[in-house]
């Protein structure tokens, strides 16, 4: 039995984890696209896995890079619903006309 790794394994945590920290700290809902890129290359390592199992060592990473992905996904909605909230209410102010600018 050889120990190799899972190909994209590696990358499906790099991705999963550049997801979370793009939708908290960067980009919001843009860090999604790097969850849906971790997912992917989380299913090409568990199909590789899957069809040659003697081959490789277990699915630890390609589990923890899948809840990584998932955890991005919902952090990038969060964050969405967050904007369209900021913003409808920054919208509405100004739409609304009831604010006074001679304060400044």
């Amino acid at each position: 039995m050889s120990n190799q790794q899972l190909p994209g394994a590696s990358n499906a945590m790099t991705f999963g984890i550049l997801s979370i920290v793009l939708s908290i700290f960067c980009c919001g809902p843009f860090g999604a696209i790097f969850s849906f890129i971790g997912l992917s290359n989380a299913k090409k390592a568990e199909k590789a896995f899957n069809e040659n199992s003697e081959a490789y060592m277990n699915l630890d990473n390609v589990k923890t890079a899948k809840i990584l992905s998932y955890i991005g996904i919902g952090l990038a909605a969060i964050m969405l619903i967050v904007w369209i909230l900021y913003f409808g209410f920054i919208i509405a102010a100004v739409t609304s006309g009831n604010f006074d600018g001679g304060d400044f």
